[in-house]
C-alpha cells in the first residue's frame, strides 16, 4: 500500500483536471447516480467507488457489516489506482456516477463542488455526534473547502515529519533538531565528515515542496498558505513566501542536501536508499517512510530510523505544533444520489471501533477521536503514537499544496519549485512566478 499512497500523490495533481471536466459534463448532462429525493426508506443500492489497493478490504469489511442491518445495500467497486482517474471522470459524466466516492480532499473536489455536484456534509456533522467528536478536528478541516465539510475520513494519516538515524546522531555527539539553529548545526557536523545531511529525490518536485510547506508555515503561520488555497494568488506575495524560499536557497547553497540531489529520485528507490545505507543522515518524509524502510531496509528501519517534528524557525508566526502533509482520504456524496440519508449513516462507520481497529491492524494510523487506545496493536505502537498524538495536538494541518491546488495551478507551482531547488530561478523570480498564477 506504501507505493500506492505515494503513486497517488501525484495522481491527485492530475485527476483535478479530469474531473474539472467531467463536473461540467454532468451539469450538462443533468446525470448523476439517479435523480431526485434523499429518502433513506425502502430498498436501493449505494456505489462507492474506492482506489484499489491493499486497504479495500478495510473498507469492505465495513461494507459487509453495513448491509447486515440496512435495507440500502452499499456496492462497493474497487478501482485499480492506475485506471482511478479515468474510470471516476467517465462515471461521473453518465447516468452511473457512484452515490460515494474516495477522494484526496481540498482542490481534488473543488470542481466538483463548484458545480454543485457534492452533498455539504457540514450540518450532518454539526448535528450528529458521531460525526462531529467521530475525528480528529484538524483533519476534517484540511479536507474541507471555505468552511464547508464534504468529506468523511476514510483512511489513515500522512502527516509530514522528520527522519533520523539514530546511529550517526549518536556517534556524532548530536540531539535531533529542535529548532532551525540546532538543523544548520547538524548540516555543517555532518558535511565536515563528508555525510549527506539530508536525502532529497530531486527528481520528484513533491519531495522538495515538503520543504517550502513546513517553512512557509513556520515562518508565516499557516493562514498564508490557507488565503493562497482560498483563491488569493496575491498571497504569494507575503514576505513569508520569499523568506521560505532564501531559506530552501542557503540550504541548497549550504550543501544540506548534496551535490546531486537533482538526479537522486525516490520513486525508484534513491532517496531512502542514501537514507537506510547512512549516506545521508535526515530525510524529510511523509509518515509511509517507516513503512518504505521496514520493507527495503528493515534492520535499519528497526535499529536505526528515528522520528521527530520539524524544527520551529526564529520570530516565525507558524505554530510550532502545526503540520503539513496528507490528512487522510475521505468518502464524499453525490448530490444527485437517490439514498443521502443512507449514505451519510454508512460514513458514520468510518468513526466505529471496529473500522479503526482494522485500519490499525493494516498498518494504517486512523484520523477518529478514540484511535489512540486501539494503537499498541500497531506494528510500530512507539511510531504510531507519535503520529498520532503530532495529528490530534496539531492546531492546524496543511494539506499538500499540490493537492489543495486545482491542477491549473499546482503543475506549474511543482514546475516553479523544481526551477527554484534546480538554481534555475531565483527566490525572487521564484514569487513572482507564483504571484502569476491567477
Amino acid at each position: 500500500m506504501r507505493s500506492e499512497r505515494v503513486r497517488g500523490r501525484s495522481r491527485a495533481v492530475r485527476w483535478t483536471a479530469a474531473i474539472a471536466a467531467a463536473a461540467m459534463t454532468a451539469v450538462l448532462a443533468g446525470c448523476g447516480s439517479g435523480s431526485g429525493g434523499d429518502s433513506a426508506g425502502g430498498s436501493g443500492t449505494l456505489t462507492a467507488y474506492v482506489y484499489g489497493d491493499d486497504a479495500v478490504k478495510v473498507q469492505q469489511a465495513a461494507v459487509d457489516t453495513f448491509n447486515k442491518t440496512s435495507d440500502v445495500k452499499v456496492e462497493l467497486v474497487s478501482v485499480p489506482g492506475a485506471e482511478y482517474v479515468n474510470k471516476l471522470r467517465t462515471a461521473m459524466g453518465s447516468p452511473n456516477a457512484p452515490d460515494i466516492f474516495f477522494n484526496w480532499g481540498g482542490g481534488s473536489i473543488k470542481p466538483y463542488v463548484d458545480a454543485g455536484q457534492l452533498v455539504d456534509l457540514t450540518s450532518a456533522f454539526e448535528s450528529d455526534p458521531v460525526l462531529k467528536d467521530g475525528f480528529l478536528s484538524p483533519v476534517v478541516t484540511a479536507g474541507s473547502l471555505d468552511g464547508k465539510i464534504y468529506g468523511v475520513p476514510m483512511r489513515g494519516m500522512q502527516p509530514v515529519m522528520l527522519f533520523y538515524n539514530k546511529t550517526l546522531f549518536a556517534e556524532h555527539g548530536l540531539q535531533p533538531p529542535k529548532t532551525w539553529e540546532d538543523l544548520t548545526k547538524a548540516v555543517t557536523a555532518f558535511k565536515e565528515k563528508e555525510i549527506t545531511p539530508f536525502a532529497l529525490g530531486g527528481t520528484d518536485a513533491w519531495t522538495q515542496l515538503m520543504w517550502l510547506e513546513y517553512l512557509l508555515d513556520r515562518v508565516g503561520g499557516a493562514d498564508v498558505f490557507r488565503r493562497i488555497q482560498n483563491g488569493d494568488s496575491s498571497a504569494w506575495g507575503d514576505p513569508a513566501v520569499l523568506e521560505a524560499a532564501t531559506m530552501v536557497k542557503q540550504l541548497i547553497d549550504d550543501g544540506a542536501f548534496g551535490r546531486n540531489f537533482t538526479s537522486v529520485s525516490y520513486a525508484n528507490g534513491g532517496a531512502p536508499a542514501l537514507f537506510a545505507q547512512g549516506r545521508a543522515a535526515m530525510h524529510l518524509m511523509g509518515s509511509w517512510e517507516y513503512s518504505t524502510q521496514l520493507g527495503k531496509a528493515p534492520e535499519f528501519a528497526k535499529n536505526d530510523l528515528g522520528w521527530t517534528a520539524f524544527p520551529t524557525v526564529p520570530g516565525g508566526r507558524g505554530d510550532a505544533g502545526n503540520v503539513v502533509g496528507n490528512p487522510t482520504n475521505y468518502w464524499s456524496v453525490n448530490a444527485r444520489t437517490k439514498h443521502k440519508d443512507a449514505a451519510v449513516a454508512f460514513l458514520k462507520q468510518m468513526a466505529s471501533p471496529e473500522y479503526t481497529k482494522a485500519l490499525v491492524d493494516n498498518g494504517d494510523i486512523p484520523t477518529t477521536a478514540d484511535a489512540g487506545d486501539t494503537l499498541a496493536s500497531s506494528p510500530n505502537p512507539a511510531f504510531a503514537e507519535f503520529q498520532y498524538r503530532m495529528v490530534q495536538q496539531a492546531p492546524d494541518f496543511t494539506l499538500s499544496w499540490d493537492q489543495a491546488l486545482e491542477a491549473d495551478k499546482a503543475t506549474p507551482m511543482l514546475t516553479e519549485i523544481n526551477k527554484l531547488f534546480a538554481g534555475t530561478s531565483s527566490p525572487e523570480q521564484f514569487t513572482e512566478a507564483l504571484k502569476a498564477l491567477t
